[in-house]
């Protein structure tokens, strides 16, 4: 995936909405509430794991949920973005271990033509046997997207098969399924390490 600039464009709107909606009310009062509360992110799906065990969001009910948006096929920002969010979450996990068994790591694909089960499931495990790979088809993928308000698209050919440019984001969401933060795995390990320590209780 090359970052484009239409792709860097969604993220950097998508987080000027979402702080637009938090604005006002009395800001101390905010400073400790998650970031992404009160938004609209995060909905029903119906994907597939490797294995052909078919997931629904409310399956993960009780745990918190790391989603990341990607495909398998990505050359650059997937595969760091991935590795920068499990990093972090070892290393939480090392400080945190019973809370760490709380979360539930997703990598959801947005190439289903190319990310099959097998696909998937195989990037997936590259990382963690805790990351859940899940893939679908063209109409559960888009449902799941526009659950969490992802963008996603073609992008152009590359050798003997394309990029897709999608949002960068790595959601957190809470027990009942509720928005919580952004993880910035842009910045590295220890800070995703850092914000999961803030929010998972």
């Amino acid at each position: 995936m090359n970052g484009s600039a239409m792709t860097l464009r969604h993220s950097a709107l998508i987080t000027i909405s979402f702080a637009l909606t938090l604005s006002g009310c009395n800001p101390s009062a905010q400073a400790e509430r998650p970031p992404l509360e009160g938004t609209r992110v995060g909905g029903a799906f119906t994907l597939t794991d490797k294995a052909g065990k078919v997931w629904h969001w409310q399956d993960f009910a009780g745990k918190y949920r790391i989603v990341y948006f990607g495909y398998a096929y990505c050359p650059d920002v997937c595969p760091v973005d991935v590795a920068q969010l499990i990093q972090g979450l070892n290393r939480f996990a090392t400080a945190q271990p019973k809370l760490a068994k709380q979360i539930q790591p997703i990598f959801i694909t947005i190439d289903p033509a190319r990310d099959t089960k097998a696909v998937v499931g195989e990037f997936a495990a590259a990382f963690s046997p805790d990351l859940l790979g899940l893939t679908g088809t063209d109409d559960q993928i888009k449902q799941a997207a526009k659950a969490f308000s992802v963008y996603y698209a073609k992008g152009k050919a590359a050798g003997d098969g394309y990029l897709m440019d999608h949002s960068r984001i790595a959601f957190l969401m809470g027990k009942q399924g509720e928005p919580i933060a952004m993880l910035p795995v842009d910045q590295g390990a220890a800070a995703v390490a850092e914000e999961l320590a803030k929010w998972v209780k």
